[in-house]
């Protein structure tokens, strides 16, 4: 089997889908959703924006406000720096919902 390094590849040559996507999956031309996100090149711009208004120290700046905030009581500041942090928190107790639901599920198999 040999190709041609000329024609366009076959996906290319297949017939749209109902729901609008090629062979690949993905949307084909003449798609309306196939040009993307109509403001990410807005968006884009201004997050340029604010990291060059924004410098390190002003950064610095502003997490240490919001550790003083914190330590003063201020939930929200707390809440703000312990999931940047460590992480959102997870359920206490998930592992051991898990393994009910396994044995429950585990039951009803065995019946």
């Amino acid at each position: 089997m040999e190709l041609d390094a000329g024609a366009p590849p076959k996906f290319m040559n297949t017939p749209p889908s109902k729901d609008g996507r090629d062979s690949r999956g993905q949307f084909s031309k003449g798609n309306k959703a196939s040009r993307g996100n109509p403001h990410a090149r807005r968006v884009g711009e201004l997050r340029s924006a604010l990291l060059g208004a924004v410098s390190p120290e002003d950064l610095m700046a502003i997490v240490a406000k919001l550790v003083d905030l914190a330590k003063q009581g201020d939930i929200p500041a707390a809440k703000e720096i312990l999931t940047r942090t460590l992480g959102k928190p997870h359920e206490h107790d998930l592992l051991e919902r898990l393994e009910r639901l396994e044995l429950a599920v585990t039951r009803k198999v065995a019946v």
